[in-house]
């Protein structure tokens, strides 16, 4: 009797390990593993907001988001061309990366508590790339200047995005009625406030700003002073994945870190010669930096160099605010906040070691 249940308790534990085993579901691939295999970065993008992503004459897609998401592609792939751009309304864009249909989202999104909480849309936030707060645009001859000049206008917005919520908040606090009017398409908001459908148009100012440079008459509208709120915009992946995350975030930092150096696409192979044979030599943080020493970039399963592919293929991130939103662009806007810390800016990339 003794010997059965003797028998009994220790086949129990192993027949429970079993089970254990047959059911353990298989450990997640990284969307970075899938990406290198893919060889192709899926990335979802605005693609119609001039100066951050849209369409150039010859059909290809330009502006700051896109660049982000070419320099990812160049950093994990090695070639900043194999990109598969996917144009995503506010609507679809979580959806879009929860689902897989795309890696990595660069489309002017908000980075917010709720968007970044993992039993939201869950979300994790790459560094700002644009730090930017909500305006109004008006016809400059309509007399308007401030918002109480608005009490029972009608505001053109875009639907599923924090705009909607932030004029709600801020109007009802200042105790201004006012009527909206959403749209889900960037074209359709834009097109209603140029027929005069509403009296305002409110988004982040930079989409304000790139929306009145598509306009006949550009200088016929102004932005309002008043900012309504702190709009920090952000690449971001899907939540659950570390890897790709960090792969990601380290890339923006390299753009930015780079900057701080001054290394540019023009003198990047230079730096590097310098670094490995020549008088910066014995920078060895710089060498790090470049992936010339150490495994900075294997870390994150990325190259050791991989900050050099990225800015070799699109500048650093001062470059690439310059080719897109610089005082020779049309949809110039003065960087402010965008700048580095180094020049009184926002941007700061924390060390590379």
């Amino acid at each position: 009797m003794l010997a059965k249940s003797f028998k009994r308790f220790a086949i129990a534990p192993l027949l429970v390990a079993l089970a254990s085993c047959a059911t353990a579901p298989e450990e997640k691939v990284s969307l970075l593993e899938q990406v290198k295999s893919r060889g192709e970065l899926k990335c979802g993008i605005s693609g119609g907001l001039p100066g951050f992503s849209s369409l150039t004459p010859q059909g290809a897609y330009t502006g700051l988001d896109v660049d982000i998401c070419r320099a990812v592609a160049a950093a994990a792939l090695g070639d900043a061309d194999n990109v598969a751009y996917t144009p995503l309304t506010a609507a679809q864009r979580f959806t879009a990366l929860s689902s897989g249909e795309i890696d990595l989202l660069s489309r002017n999104t908000t980075q917010t508590l709720s968007r970044d909480a993992g039993g939201g849309n869950g979300l994790t936030f790459a560094p700002v790339v644009f730090y930017d707060g909500q305006g109004v645009l008006v016809r400059r001859d309509s007399g308007v200047t401030t918002l109480e000049d608005l009490a029972g206008e009608t505001f053109c917005s875009k639907a599923g995005t924090t705009t909607e919520r932030n004029l709600n908040d801020v109007m009802q606090a200042r105790g201004i009625p006012f009527e909206p009017l959403n749209f889900d398409q960037d074209q359709d908001r834009n097109q209603a406030y140029t027929e005069g459908r509403c009296a305002a148009m409110t988004a982040d100012r930079s989409s304000l700003n790139s929306a009145r440079s598509g306009f006949a008459a550009p200088d016929d509208h102004m932005i309002l002073d008043e900012v309504l709120s702190k709009e920090p915009l952000a690449p971001a992946t899907a939540d659950g994945d570390a890897r790709w995350g960090d792969a990601v975030r380290w890339v923006v930092y390299g753009l930015m870190a780079a900057e701080e150096l001054g290394i540019t696409q023009s003198n990047i192979d230079a730096r590097v010669a310098a670094a490995t044979d020549g008088e910066e030599q014995e920078n060895a943080a710089l060498r790090r930096f470049l992936g010339i020493e150490g495994d900075l970039g294997s870390k994150l399963g990325l190259p050791n160099d991989f900050v050099v592919q990225a800015v070799g293929a699109v500048g650093n991130y001062g470059e690439i605010y310059d080719r897109h939103l610089g005082p020779d662009t049309p949809t110039f806007i003065p960087r402010g906040l965008n700048a580095s810390f180094t020049e009184g800016g926002l941007h700061y990339a924390p060390p590379f070691n």
